[in-house]
């Protein structure tokens, strides 16, 4: 949502049902690596979640297709499938969603908040710290206005344990 990384016609915000926003997969390559893996967002099945579904037409449609599949399924932990999405105007309209395989190794299953903190403080990969990953996230959704209390608990959690380092 907040780094999209690609070129598109327009950002708006949509609702999806049927697969809520999740902190369930072990990052081996952006935040995290094999040997200290990170934790990043998935869409996980049940729930529902509020974003950004990102416009992409004509001559970008392709170079954008290619960049995500080389950016989410570096290692196949997602499934790239189309969901319907209402935006914000009521619309509907079917937009590309990375699910996690939740039979991948990668798939963190449900992780308490002490092993999420464990997990995330300290790792870093080749996109940076996890824990600006949470941050920024939670940064974007406050700025929409969408009310995420896991991913509050979560920044304020590792807040938390930041401060207990100095």
């Amino acid at each position: 949502m907040w780094k999209p990384g690609f070129d598109h016609k327009e950002a708006v915000q949509a609702h999806l049902k049927g697969l809520h926003r999740s902190p369930c997969i072990y990052s081996w390559e952006h935040r995290g690596t094999r040997e200290r893996p990170g934790i990043v967002l998935g869409l996980d099945r049940g729930g529902s979640c509020v974003g950004t579904a990102f416009k992409v037409t004509g001559a970008d449609h392709e170079p954008v297709m290619a960049y995500l599949r080389e950016r989410e399924l570096i290692t196949n932990v997602y499934r790239e499938t189309h969901r319907p999405v209402t935006l914000v105007d009521g619309r509907t309209v079917q937009a590309l969603c990375y699910v996690v395989n939740r039979a991948h190794e990668q798939y963190a299953r449900r992780l308490d908040m002490n092993g999420l903190v464990k997990q995330i403080s300290g790792a870093r990969g080749k996109s940076g710290p996890n824990e600006d990953y949470f941050i920024d996230t939670a940064k974007k959704l406050q700025s929409m206005g969408i009310k995420d209390p896991a991913m509050e608990a979560i920044v304020a959690a590792l807040n938390v344990a930041e401060l207990k380092k100095t």
